[in-house]
């Protein structure tokens, strides 16, 4: 019997008011279904008035000296498009020059798609859109051309992977060559082999081919005769294409909790080495070239909890894996192909995953790392700016009801230049540093009802510090060692109180303000019975549509620890009165419903994207002014099909290309490979795919 729920007709059901029933199977192995693991009863910042703060208190940061990979132009110190990359190198990294119009105030003059169901990808008139990769493309050379009847673990670990969702695009050559990095996160069995009829059913073949479509794909794109298209190279050595997967791929660990007691298995007993990276989510591009990747909800994929030492047993359960039975509901049953995902047997695997991880893409055979010094957690992702300092600061968010905001700030300083010597150094950067979580007070505590309504100062906003949990080797929670921080941080997040948030996704700061923008999904548990009520920066209980945080670092120091905060957003239909954008007049205002990505265009204005919109239409991209009189109009650039969300977003630094992931077209219940719900991208069956959009006449997306 199939042990996965299936409904003719095709229904579409949602659950907690967004996301397809089956989206929740097998992207979270049902987590909200599931008691909050957050179960801490440090004070919520509901609780916390700092009555010296006004509105008035709020600091503006100014322009920072971070840098950004472009592709504003030729590329000094570029490698060879066709030759082996014997040393890596990164392209120069080409600042953006300040717009005459003001940093984050470019026009956006696009006409706003209007809110559809459509089983298409729809961008504004003006625009063209092409696939640039899909589900089984070829990636490495030699790869075998996809046959969904004939699928293997050894064609896909040489094939583009499933359910992509970060997108990077690093240069290679300026204007004409450059490389694709994505995540892929999850996979669906039910859309992937044709007819499925459960996780037990599935052959072990099946099931490393499942692990073999998670992981990272890197491919080498050209520029399409000069236009914002882009396409994959097909000839030649390509020599960066690679694929790193959950199923062979070694990863390094590095930092203070590596090689710690809490990492250490028979199959590794030094604590080092893991074997594979798992649903892997957003990410971040960094300063010297390498791209970061979160790894999400991993515990969805371990069995055998039960067995484990009862004192092991709560520090699991903070991190949702099932400790009460040996197998839970909806287990991924991958115990069959590897053993390492049986805690039985070997109960430290899963402190193995939930890292940041950084890969080279410039040097195909380095190996990826696991960095503990940035945390433990269910990591969105993971994004990177240069402090005025010359300290790296990476911000975090935990993808989970009521769990924390988080940013890292590096030992050592970011190194200019291409030389051997820079880059060395440079990748030592995340290795060493204070790693702190966040925690927010407000001004207007007692106006905050959970009905959205604004207070009377007329503005979601406060004040916040960053708490110290570790520096190094030294920790700064009581009871807990650097590596007990490290690898159990939800755990020291809460002894320290930390203020819960509405599901913290994809933090960014901008690189030409230094404000950081953080996407709060929603979180439909708010207010309910036992759990946290409303507050300022989560201001409506059963929350659905989600808000975006803006936090602004005193002094511009985004290494500092000390922060204002406001909610420029609180999503929704315009027409509802407990949303917000900015003050801005909300008839002219498209209807953002959960947000989940965010990123900049090189003007400075914002993008973000959505996972599980609420309020009926598909998931899509959206643009707004963050500066200036413009400031909260928000537009929607783009529709992704139906069942699927949109992901990345990423926009060249030259502002002609703007790339998105389809992530799990199709995906509702009751479809299948012979019965899709989708026939996006080829009018067949669903297939997870990269696509990229472009203005027509050449000219910058959005302006």
């Amino acid at each position: 019997m199939s042990d996965r729920p299936r409904l003719l007709p095709l229904l579409g059901a949602t659950r907690h008011g967004s996301r397809d029933a089956m989206t929740c199977l097998y992207r979270c192995g049902n987590a909200c279904d599931h008691p909050v693991p957050n179960t801490s009863d440090n004070a919520y910042f509901g609780d916390v008035v700092n009555a010296e703060v006004s509105r008035r208190g709020l600091v503006r940061g100014g322009a920072v000296g971070a840098l950004v990979l472009g592709f504003g132009g030729a590329v000094a110190g570029a490698a060879p498009a066709a030759a082996t990359p014997a040393a890596p190198v990164v392209p120069e990294a080409a600042g953006f020059a300040r717009p005459a119009g003001g940093v984050g105030n470019g026009a956006l003059t696009f006409k706003p798609v209007p809110p559809n169901t459509l089983d298409s990808l729809v961008v504004p008139n003006g625009y063209d859109h092409a696939v640039v990769m899909r589900w089984g493309d070829p990636v490495v050379p030699g790869a075998p051309e996809f046959d969904l009847h004939a699928q293997t673990a050894a064609a896909q670990a040489r094939q583009f992977g499933y359910n992509n969702d970060f997108v990077g695009v690093l240069p290679l050559d300026g204007r004409r060559r450059a490389l694709l990095v994505v995540n892929h996160e999850y996979t669906n069995e039910d859309l992937m082999f044709p007819g499925f009829t459960g996780q037990d059913a599935l052959s072990v073949e099946q099931l490393r081919i499942a692990m073999a479509a998670h992981g990272m794909s890197v491919v080498e794109l050209e520029r399409v005769d000069g236009t914002g298209q882009w396409r994959p190279v097909t000839k030649g050595r390509r020599p960066y294409n690679r694929r790193v997967t959950a199923l062979a791929t070694k990863f390094e660990l590095t930092g203070p909790a590596a090689g710690s007691a809490h990492l250490r298995t028979a199959a590794d007993p030094k604590g080092r080495t893991v074997v594979g990276t798992l649903n892997n989510c957003a990410g971040g591009v960094t300063p010297w070239g390498t791209v970061l990747s979160g790894e999400e909800n991993f515990n969805q994929y371990f069995v055998g909890g039960d067995a484990v030492a009862e004192e092991v047993k709560p520090k699991l359960a903070r991190y949702g894996v099932t400790t009460t039975t040996r197998y839970p509901s909806g287990s991924r049953k991958w115990e069959r192909a590897d053993e390492r995902f049986d805690l039985a047997k070997h109960p430290n695997e899963a402190n193995r995953h939930g890292w940041i991880v950084e890969i080279d893409p410039y040097d195909p055979e380095s190996r990826p790392r696991k960095h503990t010094a940035l945390g433990r957690f269910k990591h969105e992702g993971a994004n990177v700016i240069v402090a005025r300092s010359g300290h790296v600061v990476a911000y975090m968010g935990d993808d989970e009801r009521f769990d924390y905001l988080y940013k890292f700030v590096s030992d050592k300083k970011f190194m200019k230049g291409n030389s051997w010597v820079a880059r060395r150094h440079n990748l030592t950067l995340l290795e060493s540093g204070t790693l702190y979580v966040a925690k927010l007070d407000e001004t207007s505590a007692g106006e905050i009802d959970g009905s959205g309504r604004l207070p009377s100062d007329g503005a979601f906003n406060g004040r916040g510090r960053w708490i110290r949990l570790v520096s190094g080797n030294r920790s700064y929670v009581d009871g807990m060692t650097a590596a007990d921080v490290l690898t159990f941080t939800r755990l020291a997040g809460d002894k320290v109180g930390a203020t819960k948030m509405d599901r913290p996704e994809d933090v960014e700061p901008s690189l030409l303000t230094g404000k950081v923008y953080v996407a709060l999904t929603n979180n439909t548990d708010r207010g309910k019975a036992g759990k946290p009520a409303a507050d300022e920066a989560n201001p409506r209980n059963l929350n659905k549509h989600g808000q975006v945080l803006e936090l602004v670092e005193d002094r511009g120091d985004n290494a500092g620890e000390t922060f204002a905060w406001s909610l420029p957003i609180v999503a929704g239909d315009p027409a509802d009165p407990s949303t917000f954008f900015a003050g801005y007049d909300k008839t002219k205002v498209s209807p953002i419903s959960c947000p989940d990505n965010v990123a900049f265009d090189a003007t400075g204005n914002l993008w973000i994207s959505t996972d599980g919109n609420a309020l009926g239409s598909n998931d899509g991209l959206f643009a707004t002014a963050v500066e200036g009189p413009k400031r909260g109009h928000l537009k929607q650039f783009l529709t992704v099909p139906v069942g699927a969300e949109a992901c990345g977003p990423f926009i060249t630094g030259d502002n002609r290309s703007v790339f998105v992931a389809v992530q799990h077209p199709g995906e509702l219940i009751g479809a299948s490979v012979e019965n899709p719900a989708s026939n996006w991208p080829d009018g067949d069956f669903a297939k997870p795919g990269v696509v990229v959009a472009w203005r027509l006449d050449g000219g910058p997306i959005g302006s």
